[in-house]
């Protein structure tokens, strides 16, 4: 009689000191047989492998397998675009497994504060969350092939997001279809984003199907909407602009307007006419985001691009009114210390421990000055920060749900 084939399993980790070293795991068997405590369920979309969730002390890992050829493709590729400064998933490490029919396991650190597509459209009472979710995507696309990345499986079901100050921001998940190039060509890039369009209107199809979808919503009209967000976005920040000589202000103009999409130049090339009539301006974008950067630089702190822009006017509000107090101008970098000294890092630690990680600090912060704003809008009057806090905390977060990690409720 034939022996079984050895099964063994071999473990490398990118950043070890950063992650557990995963060797309570068993992962020489297979997935889908494990059962163990620190096992979670996540909400999540359909997968064409088999997907499970390790809770390490907090900390998430999501394990995929699949051939081992695939999990070290998709390994290198996702750090690679963590590396570019994109916003994907944090590669963590790849096993290699001997005996055993999937010989492959890709890890990767759950996205804190993360939702899918499903949670969020399940937000009924969220306005124009189905625009959010594409405007996210489309944006998400033009980072993505900037950097000459096609992702070829482009979907709601590939994707996570994260609240940003009343926007969304799009993070890639799976990239095992994905392609890396110098630069892409437009069939590339049209290519790509027609793929998008047939997977989310199928993604949008199932929804419906579920009765998870109003009735009046086309998985097919809405997933159209993919392609001309796409193309707009990548106009603002690609496309060659030619004007007359002395109109010298719309350089400045165009600059504020890639700096308000969250984009910031390398360089940008200028040329005039032969008779020095017209000038042709040629932005050369880099993926960095602009606010995020700045608001880092200024604070320490790291956030998603619309939550910077934000906590940057409540910076510049702040120094506005030190300002007009005291007389005397404050330099920049000495407001934005003594705003997130006295301001930004108290009302946080005010709100109470269980309430505190139900969003990110950037984000709950975000929304209590919307919260104030409406309060003072109803009262016909400034209401302090301490008074909006309070009823903040009253009356606002015990509603949210622990977006930290939405952990799935066990079956019944």
């Amino acid at each position: 009689m034939a022996r079984p084939p050895t099964m063994s399993a071999r473990l490398s980790i990118a950043a070890p000191g950063e992650h557990p070293d995963f060797l309570d795991l068993p992962l020489q068997e297979p997935l889908a047989e494990w059962r163990l405590p620190r096992l979670v369920d996540i909400p999540q979309g359909t997968h064409r492998h088999v997907v499970r969730f390790c809770d390490y002390s907090g900390s998430l890992y999501a394990l995929k397998e699949m051939p081992a050829y695939l999990a070290h493709r998709e390994y290198r590729l996702l750090r690679h675009l963590v590396g570019a400064g994109l916003p994907a998933v944090t590669p963590v490490g790849v096993v290699d497994r001997r005996g055993a029919s999937v010989d492959g396991i890709l890890i990767t650190r759950h996205l804190d504060f993360s939702l899918t597509y499903r949670v969020l459209l399940a937000e009924g009472h969220v306005p124009h969350l189905r625009e959010r979710i594409l405007d996210a995507l489309a944006g998400l696309l033009v980072r993505l092939h900037l950097a000459g990345f096609v992702w070829g499986d482009c979907s709601l079901a590939n994707t996570l997001f994260r609240r940003d100050a009343g926007a969304l921001t799009a993070y890639v998940v799976d990239t095992e279809t994905g392609e890396l190039h110098a630069e892409l060509a437009n069939r590339e890039r049209t290519g790509d984003v027609a793929i998008a369009r047939a997977n989310i209107a199928r993604d949008l199809g199932e929804l419906r199907e579920e009765g998870s979808l109003p009735p009046e919503a086309d998985p097919h009209e809405t997933a159209a909407q993919i392609e001309s967000r796409y193309t707009a976005l990548w106009a603002q920040v690609t496309e060659e602009e030619v004007f007359p000589a002395g109109d010298t202000y719309r350089i400045t103009r165009r600059l504020r307007t890639l700096n308000a999409l969250g984009f910031d130049l390398e360089e940008m090339e200028i040329s005039r006419s032969p008779d020095g009539d017209l000038v042709r301006l040629k932005p050369r974008v880099v993926e960095i985001g602009y606010h995020g950067p700045r608001l880092y630089e200024l604070t320490g702190l790291r956030t998603q691009e619309n939550q910077a822009r934000r906590l940057l006017n409540d910076i510049a509000v702040y120094r506005a009114r030190m300002e007009s107090e005291s007389g005397r101008d404050l330099p920049e970098t000495v407001a934005a210390a003594r705003w997130l000294d006295r301001v930004f890092e108290p009302t946080v630690a005010s709100i109470p421990g269980g309430l505190r990680d139900k969003l990110e600090p950037a984000e709950v912060y975000h929304q209590l000055l919307d919260h104030r704003w409406f309060m003072s809008e109803n009262r016909g009057a400034d209401v302090g920060l301490g008074e909006a806090v309070r009823s903040f905390v009253e009356d606002v977060l015990p509603l949210a749900p622990n977006e930290r990690s939405l952990v799935a409720e066990p079956p019944g």
